[in-house]
């Protein structure tokens, strides 16, 4: 694994985004692994290590998550900067296609650069989330998102990521061991934070509506694995069905038993349902 970063422009001047890189640096097929909206590229760090063997790996941090620096303006937070620093990581990679795996948030902006003209997307793995996010998962997110607690150690840490995100699914203790450690960032006075800024739950405290995206998911035509939690709130089995039906030629559906929002795409079938459909 290598660290690498990146310069990226946005409405207020430039910021960086710290990305991880997995397997051969001049391998053309390169896979892009995109997280949630509270995650960091280490929650990746199971499937790039497999999916290395075969391929070039990227993992960025979003802007304002794990290593990437917090944006000076709150109010850049959102989809537009997010398309526009994924652009400029995928010029950076230096092919014409990518394959994009991305979980929750980071499905949803694989899900809106896929449906550009000429857009460099060759497949899609949408990792529980779709073109309909009802309005009782962002309910659920804006209870904890960006109220950043403080923590006296890892263990302590550990133990909010295990009830907070129980909808993971069923984790090893070294994987919440692994979890905890990247989801860490130093306070003042020794206590431990979690790794992302809080102003990105912001956006979450306006009033909240089903946010519907369907004219976007119509547009994508690249085939998509279409990944889901069994017990997930934020894509309904009624959402996943409309998509399947509607999806492009040659694309799939995986569910997995046992996990809510989202997969954490660390179990031994999760990975092989994405090996398989990238691979």
């Amino acid at each position: 694994m290598r660290t690498n970063s990146l310069s990226c422009l946005g409405p207020h001047g430039f910021h960086r985004i710290t990305y991880r890189e997995w397997g051969e640096p001049d391998h053309p097929h390169v896979v892009v692994c995109v997280h949630g909206l509270t995650r960091n590229s280490r929650d990746f760090d199971p499937l790039a290590a497999h999916l290395a063997k075969r391929c070039r790996v990227i993992c960025p941090d979003i802007a304002g998550r794990g290593e990437s620096p917090w944006l000076p303006h709150p109010g850049d937070y959102g989809y537009p900067l997010y398309l526009s620093d994924m652009a400029a990581l995928i010029a950076r990679a230096g092919v014409e296609t990518v394959d994009w795996v991305g979980t929750s948030m980071g499905g949803l902006i694989g899900m809106f650069l896929a449906a550009q003209p000429g857009n460099p997307i060759r497949r899609l793995v949408m990792n529980d989330v779709g073109p309909l996010v009802p309005k009782a998962a962002l309910e659920r997110l804006a209870s904890y998102v960006g109220v950043d607690p403080a923590f006296d150690g890892l263990p302590q840490l550990e133990q909010y990521l295990r009830q907070i995100c129980a909808p993971f699914g069923p984790l090893t203790d070294a994987q919440w061991q692994h979890l905890a450690r990247h989801s860490a960032r130093q306070r003042d006075h020794g206590k431990l934070g979690l790794a992302y800024d809080p102003a990105i739950g912001d956006a979450l405290r306006a009033p909240l509506t089903d946010v519907a995206l369907w004219p976007v998911w119509n547009a994508v035509r690249a085939p998509v694995l279409l990944v889901r939690g069994a017990e997930s709130d934020l894509l309904p089995p009624d959402t996943a069905r409309q998509m399947m039906a509607t999806a492009p030629a040659g694309s799939r559906f995986a569910e997995f038993a046992g996990a809510g929002h989202a997969p954490m795409l660390m179990a031994d079938d999760q990975i092989t349902a994405v090996e398989a459909f990238l691979l």
